[in-house]
């Protein structure tokens, strides 16, 4: 008897080390291996303040991200930071703290092209969420009208250097043409300093645009700067124009509670009122400081006290631009 538990022993042990050699290694992007990464950055304030301001019931987050879990939406080998996992239950449990229903999932970087993790929160969010997507000549037009059909309302392009720089334009020119057809918008993502040498390629964008973090300007060259000038200059002629006043964080250069960047974002809602969006960028990739969101929530009546403003800012304008339906 104990020599055939002993040989038992021994098929169990080999048959366990089989399997685990049998085992995939786990994917770029997983937790194993990005604790072992140079390039993690840290995870969101976990102790979310509850805000003195009370947002609007209907009121939406139109700048956000959901990373991970790791191992089931692995990132790209080719991503230039790694996050820790910030999922969607964390997402949910964000938004309920700061008072916020609606929400706009903006697809990062770090995934490439694979939108899953974007629409899969799309499904399960009972209509309150929508997405924006990663695309390029590699997307099918068949998968297109798929992530249309998923709630994806739009396509993100970066051309901030820390993140890759500028995308190959002739990528950029047929994906817009490709998206025109669906109705979706851009949403573009700019270093401040490269804003003056794409104003006229905005200006003739055949679809509407977004421009995200206020252009990311720099709250310590002021009001006249030539990129906000350029910035309010688009927002005032152009129609297809809208601007995300959202990452006060990476605006200001006092600090928290980021209070530099909020003539910025009055001016803003000066200049256009009806397209202007408001967002957390939950949860922070890749900023110097990390904010609290709800002391950024407590910002916003500091943008504009007026009530009706306020509304535009975070229920109407995101309702029409995203077409909730509810």
């Amino acid at each position: 008897m104990k020599r055939r538990a002993a040989l038992n022993t021994l098929a169990g042990l080999c048959a366990s080390a089989l399997g685990a050699a049998l085992l995939p290694t786990p994917a770029a992007g997983q937790s194993v291996l990005a604790e072992a990464r140079k390039d993690m950055i840290p995870p969101p304030d976990p102790n979310t303040r509850l805000p003195k301001f009370k947002a609007p019931a209907g009121s939406c987050d139109t700048h956000c991200h959901i990373f991970g879990p790791a191992g089931r939406y692995p990132y790209s080998p080719k991503r230039s930071y790694t996050p820790p996992d910030s999922g969607l239950e964390a997402f949910r449990v964000l938004h309920d703290k700061i008072g916020i229903e609606r929400a706009v999932i903006v697809n990062a970087s770090l995934y490439g092209n694979d939108n899953r993790v974007v629409v899969d929160a799309i499904a399960a969010s009972n209509g309150r969420y929508r997405g924006i997507a990663n695309v390029d000549d590699s997307v099918s037009d068949i998968e297109l009208r798929a992530l249309d059909k998923g709630g994806i309302r739009g396509c993100r392009f970066n051309f901030v250097k820390h993140l890759g720089g500028f995308p190959d334009m002739a990528v950029f020119e047929r994906t817009v043409s490709r998206i025109a057809k669906l109705g979706w918008h851009l949403d573009l993502h700019f270093d401040a300093i490269d804003l003056p040498q794409f104003h006229a390629l905005l200006d003739r964008l055949p679809v509407p645009y977004i421009i995200d973090h206020m252009g990311r300007v720099e709250a310590k060259n002021g009001l006249e700067q030539e990129p906000f000038r350029i910035l309010l200059d688009l927002l005032r002629r152009d129609k297809k124009c809208y601007v995300k006043i959202s990452g006060p964080e990476r605006v200001s250069s006092l600090g928290a509670p980021f209070h530099d960047a909020v003539p910025f974002a009055a001016r803003l809602i000066e200049t256009a009122p009806q397209r202007v969006l408001w967002g957390t960028d939950w949860p922070h990739p890749n900023v110097k400081l990390m904010p609290n969101d709800g002391d950024l929530v407590d910002l916003i009546p500091l943008y504009t006290s007026d009530a009706a403003l306020q509304r535009q800012l975070l229920v109407d304008n995101p309702m029409r631009l995203y077409q909730f339906e509810h």
